[in-house]
């Protein structure tokens, strides 16, 4: 090795990030993938929940359908835990040894990762407030009640293709 590759690997080693900057980078997208898609999902199965519950204060026979509706807007944080699970499965994290990941590897999963993390929180909460108007469908045109299910599998496209570029990403990074 070459004293200038030699003062370059331990300029990199007394920075910030060190040896474990680019596991770390990478654990981070990772995790904000499933945080932020667990948060968007509770967010959105909560809004739901509420104004089902209200519903079923009325009419306990609607339940089944409610459920339904309240149920949908929790896709979102199986999403972010399938790319959670999948980038560190990539990373080589799950062959009993830590990976060595260079820090432009660990950048590479944090973009990677990032649009299931902010995807799945917005649409989460957004799928949320659909179906809490849903259950505002099936209240009032209970017979209606499938056309909410259609508005809020509008909504769900979009945490499907921010699922897919994320899996794409991830499936593209070298090792």
């Amino acid at each position: 090795m070459t004293e200038l590759a030699q003062m370059f690997e331990l300029q990199q080693s007394a920075t910030f990030f060190g040896s474990w900057g680019g596991l770390a980078l990478a654990l981070l997208g990772a995790g904000l993938a499933a945080v932020l898609s667990g948060i968007g999902s509770a967010k959105g199965t909560g809004m739901a929940g509420e104004a089902g519950a209200g519903l079923l204060c009325q009419d306990p026979g609607k339940f089944g359908k409610v459920m339904i509706l309240q149920v949908i807007p929790g896709t979102q944080g199986l999403y972010g835990l399938v790319v959670w699970f999948f980038a560190i499965f990539r990373m080589g994290l799950l062959s009993g040894s830590l990976p060595e990941l260079t820090i432009a590897q660990g950048f590479q999963y944090l973009a990677a990762c990032l649009p299931m993390a902010l995807g799945g929180l917005f649409s989460a909460i957004a799928q949320g407030r659909v179906a809490a108007a849903s259950i505002n469908i099936l209240a009032k045109k209970p017979d209606d009640w499938s056309k909410g299910m259609v508005l809020c599998i509008t909504v769900e496209f979009y945490a499907i293709l921010a699922l897919l570029a994320s899996m794409l990403m991830i499936i593209n990074i070298s090792a």
